[in-house]
């Protein structure tokens, strides 16, 4: 897990022991000799290659845990698949604006407003900050994401990205009102 490292500080997923010598240098672990009664012979078993131990977790609802969060590298203490961060309350779906920031990603929400007065229904949008996490790698804007509301991440951040269906929009994403 240590082998990969893109932080400056080293990072570790909690709950897990990273100080089995074995798994830290990743070693073979050592081999014993056993003799058989039978023959009365030395064999000598084959060393087995400790494999690294990696957190990760079903959120549920219906949602399957990404590939890249089973047996992908990433340390990510606010992914909601390989981190400390559980979701409730809000699911919402709404098409990625912009990734420009590391890690986070704007979500727009479209819906309809009625107006008592005109008996009428406005076009609203609201943008929402969310957390994605590095198994989502490949999302660009125009995706629709699934976002599930988890505890406040940052000052502005309450949402983690669930789930990411591929592009469907042809040219700009930003002035597009979309219902799903």
């Amino acid at each position: 897990m240590a082998d990969i490292q893109t932080e400056k500080a080293f990072k570790k997923q909690e709950g897990i022991n990273l100080y089995n010598k074995y798994l830290l240098y990743q070693e073979e672990v050592p081999t014993k000799t056993v003799v058989k009664k039978k023959k009365d012979q030395t064999v000598k078993r084959k060393a087995k290659k400790m494999k690294k131990i990696r957190y990760f977790k079903k959120i549920g609802l219906g949602i399957k845990t990404p590939s890249d969060a089973i047996q992908g590298t990433y340390i990510d203490k606010k992914c909601p698949f390989a981190g400390n961060v559980s979701v409730r309350g809000m699911i919402i779906k709404g098409m990625v604006l912009s990734t420009k920031m590391k890690n986070t990603v704007i979500v727009r929400r479209d819906y309809l407003h009625f107006v008592k007065k005109y008996q009428r229904y406005q076009k609203h949008h609201h943008n929402i900050p969310a957390h994605c996490s590095p198994a989502f790698k490949r999302i660009t804007e125009g995706d629709i994401a699934t976002i599930c509301q988890c505890r406040p991440l940052s000052k502005t951040v309450r949402f983690n990205v669930i789930h990411v269906q591929g592009n469907r929009i042809f040219g700009s994403a930003k002035k597009l009102f979309m219902l799903f």
